[in-house]
């Protein structure tokens, strides 16, 4: 009676058994489901860390989950900021290039670098990177020559819609609805009405040429032009934007600007899909 006893203490049986015995068990053997918060972040360490851009296939495989799981949580974070899409491959965001100098360093900023270097170079004008962001694009790497160094490099910088050529090229390679959506979201106030429909004249024009150029709207005496970068239609990953002094930005110079500036869209647009650098060397 006494042994019974004590079998019927609640876990006394679970107590006995040796330990590791429970390993068996279906129950026990089965690892704890993750969350969508799980998934989501193995997605993000796996991207940050891979040394260049990677396809869906090789990521799902990566963080062991369905395919088509991967590629719904991806979209999120694509919407994000925390992904960036280059046709059928991945790199981190700008959510992660702010907060990782490594993520930085095997991803979008270091692809890109080589290409704007030698467009400042062909230019001899200021160079900047940007991604797209709510409300406006956001400036991740800059290559200035010492002769503009009166002008501000802005890297960091949150840069509006209105009032930057970076943020119109973006937002008007966006598919159209898309652009819709990201418009809707724009701050309103009583004389944002006559603001948005010239916004939207502006973003006609710019996806009909893909050329977006501004003129002293920031800054008096500078001027701006800007191509998206779009490796799938409708999904621009980021913008190359020329900078320098407005005189500079003649009829001759400024076709000269223009076809340098397509010219870098390509080659960058070349290196995100293929996952190697500018000159075709894996990373």
């Amino acid at each position: 009676m006494p042994e019974a006893s004590h079998e019927g203490r609640p876990g006394a049986s679970r107590e006995r058994e040796p330990r590791g015995s429970r390993a068996s068990g279906p129950k026990e053997a089965r690892p704890p489901a993750r969350s969508a918060v799980d998934k989501a972040l193995d997605l993000i360490e796996a991207v940050s860390r891979a040394p260049h851009p990677v396809r869906l296939t090789d990521l799902a495989t990566e963080v062991g989950l369905h395919r088509a799981t991967a590629y719904r949580i991806l979209l999120d974070l694509v919407r994000r900021g925390w992904v960036l899409r280059a046709g059928d491959h991945y790199l981190p965001g700008a959510a992660v290039l702010r907060m990782s100098a490594s993520a930085a360093g095997n991803s979008l900023t270091a692809l890109a670098r080589p290409v704007l270097e030698r467009l400042s170079e062909r230019t001899a004008l200021m160079v900047n990177l940007q991604v797209l962001e709510e409300g406006g694009s956001r400036v991740i790497d800059v290559v200035r020559p010492e002769r503009l160094a009166m002008i501000s490099h802005l890297r960091g910088e949150f840069l509006p819609v209105g009032r930057f050529a970076g943020p119109l090229a973006l937002v008007a390679a966006l598919e159209p609805e898309a652009r819709e959506r990201w418009l809707s979201r724009l701050p309103k106030s009583g004389e944002d009405a006559g603001c948005l429909r010239t916004l939207a004249a502006e973003l006609a024009e710019v996806e009909r040429t893909g050329l977006a150029a501004e003129h002293g709207r920031n800054e008096k005496l500078v001027a701006s032009i800007s191509r998206a970068v779009v490796p799938t239609p409708g999904v621009p990953v980021c913008a190359l934007t020329v900078v320098g002094p407005d005189a500079e930005f003649d009829g001759s110079q400024l076709a000269k600007f223009d076809r340098e500036l397509r010219s870098a869209t390509v080659e960058l647009v070349a290196a995100l899909t293929t996952g190697s650098g500018p000159q075709g060397a894996d990373r």
